[in-house]
């Protein structure tokens, strides 16, 4: 079933698929430039996997914007999933510069259509949301989204981005957060 998004996104909720997500921060600021709003965001991930809305099997945190492989539990639409993530960091975010950078949340005001004015975290819309059936896919976003950081320049070896599960993958350390390794081999069909 396609739910209507703004800006045309529609999203699959098919028992099954995974989702490659891609989502940015507000005007593409870096608001995810600082280690605390990386770590908010990792804590809003963590939060979803312990709450049983999802199995983590890749993500990236750029400045700017986050990439994400999931896996959505049986049950649980994405509209759900973003929410309460994206949700949860937007909220850390803005009490963080109430409290400390009030002069910043200027950049982040954002005049809705209806005439009302509120601070943004994330871009309007739904984001980048694609549904994954086959390994190979599964496989071709992971390499894609764990090389986003060298394409950028920020480190040589995409391994060495810390705010990714690349190093995670290739050596078993789970850090910063646990990715679903053992999910993603027993549930996507391979060939299919």
């Amino acid at each position: 079933m396609a739910k209507l998004h703004r800006k045309h996104c529609k999203r699959y909720d098919i028992v099954g698929d995974a989702h490659a997500l891609t989502y940015s921060c507000f005007h593409r600021l870096p608001l995810l430039s600082r280690d605390r709003s990386r770590r908010w965001m990792i804590e809003g991930l963590q939060h979803g996997r312990e709450t049983g809305m999802f199995d983590l099997w890749a993500f990236v945190v750029m400045p700017e914007h986050v990439h994400l492989l999931i896996y959505p539990r049986a049950g649980v639409r994405m509209s759900s999933i973003l929410n309460s993530v994206k949700q949860s960091v937007a909220q850390r975010a803005l009490r963080w510069l109430k409290a400390n950078e009030p002069s910043y949340l200027r950049r982040l005001e954002d005049v809705q259509p209806n005439g009302q004015r509120a601070h943004r975290f994330w871009q309007r819309g739904g984001g980048y949301d694609r549904n994954l059936v086959t390994i190979s896919d599964v496989h071709e976003k992971i390499a894609y989204f764990h090389n986003n950081p060298v394409r950028r320049g920020l480190v040589a070896r995409a391994s060495d981005w810390y705010w990714s599960s690349c190093a995670a993958w290739e050596t078993g350390i789970d850090e910063p957060i646990a990715i679903d390794r053992e999910f993603l081999r027993g549930k996507m069909v391979i060939g299919s």
